[in-house]
């Protein structure tokens, strides 16, 4: 397991009621629902985040399977729902 900082940004933010907290997960996807468990999380939580892309520590998750994406120790997830705009 390691531990480090998830930060939500824009609509991911609003969803989870805060712009950072800890993780605590071995890969991106134990991250996740851990993250999505957590009280008074619901399906707008997950519906957000199940569109949103991943940076770790500033490198793009792209299309990996988050079962396969290990974090690191002190690393940073960033949380990046899909913007308007082109």
């Amino acid at each position: 397991m390691a531990k480090g900082t998830m930060r939500y940004w824009a609509a991911a933010k609003a969803a989870a009621g805060t712009h950072e907290e800890p993780y605590d997960a071995a890969t991106l996807a134990e991250a996740i629902t851990a993250a999505a468990s957590r009280d008074g999380r619901g399906t707008e939580f997950r519906r957000v985040v199940g569109r949103s892309s991943f940076l770790i520590d500033g490198d793009p998750v792209g299309s990996r399977p988050h079962e396969s994406v290990e974090l690191p120790e002190g690393g940073v997830v960033e949380v990046l729902p899909p913007f308007a705009g082109g």
